[in-house]
Order: structure tokens, then sequence, then C-alpha cells
């Protein structure tokens, strides 16, 4: 069934992000991945949530292809891009 998970990132390290851009759709695509949206540009509808400065919403085919993407030996290098450019966290749905 499909999944989708959720990424938000508090960036420190712009260049590090964008070097990850470059390579996470494919990274994503190597799983069955592919971002759904994503923006810096967020609004709170409701609550007073602390924002991050981007989120994006990510769809995989199911949880396992979620989990084999971020554990995946080969897109550690990519993942390190990310973790690199500030804080993430994910978050299956």
């Amino acid at each position: 069934m499909t999944t989708h998970a959720v990424v938000m990132l508090r960036v420190t390290n712009p260049e590090s992000l964008g070097q990850y851009r470059d390579k996470a759709t494919d990274a994503l695509a190597r799983h069955g991945g592919e971002v759904v949206q994503a923006s810096p540009e967020l609004a709170v509808l409701e609550g007073a949530p602390v924002l991050p400065d981007a989120m994006a919403i990510v769809r995989f085919p199911d949880r396992a292809a979620a989990q084999a993407w971020i554990g995946d030996p080969d897109l550690q290098s990519v993942h390190d891009l990310r973790r690199d450019s500030g804080t993430s966290d994910i978050i299956l749905l």
C-alpha cells in the first residue's frame, strides 16, 4: 500500500542541500519514491508549530520501499549530503 513520508529540513549549509537536491530524485526513484510536493514557503493553518526551513512530502510504493531507501548502503553518500545540510526529520505516515 502506498505510503508517504514527511521530510522537515532545518538548513545551515545551503551548498550541501543544493548538492543533495541534484541527487535526491534519482536516489528516491531507485526505490520507487517520488517527491509529491516540496516548498520552503510554509503556512500554518492552525496551532503554533515550530516550522522548519523547508518541507517535502514523498510517496513510496509501500513502507518497505521507504525503509529500503533510507537504509540503502549505496545511497549513504546522498543521505549524508542531506544530513550535512543541517538537520532533517523524516516521518512515515
